[in-house]
């Protein structure tokens, strides 16, 4: 049956990237939650998907130029604090695993550095559209599980993902094709869709025969899913 990934937790219902929105991803029963990590000033992992803190707490500036002590005494949503990749991880711990995406430069060796402290290589998927960060992931540990990102795949995105030494391919769904299953499946790649987030769309990425769906909405998936076993 087709993985489910709670995209930011479960985004559509829940403050994005929070530790509000993991857990309720994981009460709803995804197999995987994704979250996105960022470096601050002081070069704190900080769980945040855009560049700035503009969109989804109370405050301005860009991650990369704010503390983390500036970072976590902003509101995230409904009193959430921006989390540390350790939260997450120490989250989802033993309940599903975690696809961490690499935003930004120089995330790789640190994000491995607190995976491995942490003990969890075996819980954890590092994925990017940066597949230069893969081969960081690939390079300081080939067991590592890695995923590349595309939102416009292009014909050659299996190849390169396959120089990178990636496990899997996530593609923007409106943009997957039968044809790139296809291909991703006979060089040993497994494929997910991002961003489904209606009944129509599952059912068209499950008829290409994607291995997951990274969607903000496990809600509805997860119940369509039982449903129809």
């Amino acid at each position: 049956m087709v993985q489910v990934v709670g995209h930011r937790g479960a985004a559509a219902l829940e403050p994005e990237n929070t530790l509000r929105s993991f857990r309720r991803a994981i009460e709803l029963g995804v197999d995987y939650v994704e979250c996105d990590v960022r470096l601050t000033k002081d070069r704190r992992l900080v769980v945040m998907h855009d560049e700035t803190v503009d969109r989804t707490t109370n405050g301005r500036g860009t991650v990369r130029e704010l503390t983390f002590d500036e970072v976590r005494a902003l509101d995230a949503g409904k009193g959430e604090r921006v989390p540390t990749l350790e939260e997450v991880l120490e989250t989802v711990r033993g309940k599903v695993l975690l696809q961490i995406e690499l935003k930004g430069p120089r995330t790789a060796a640190p994000t491995i550095g607190t995976v491995r402290t942490m003990g969890m290589t075996r819980e954890v998927m590092f994925v990017s559209f940066d597949l230069g960060r893969l081969r960081q992931v690939k390079r300081a540990d080939p067991s590592l599980p890695t995923a590349s990102l595309f939102g416009r795949p292009g014909s050659a995105a299996c190849p390169r993902s396959i120089a990178v030494g990636a496990d899997a391919i996530s593609v923007f769904y409106k943009n997957l094709t039968w044809g790139l299953v296809e291909e991703a499946h006979r060089l040993g790649l497994k494929v997910a869709a991002w961003s489904p987030d209606e009944g129509a769309e599952w059912r068209a990425m499950i008829a290409l025969g994607v291995d997951a769906l990274a969607t903000n909405r496990p809600d509805g998936l997860v119940a369509m899913l039982r449903r129809e076993r």
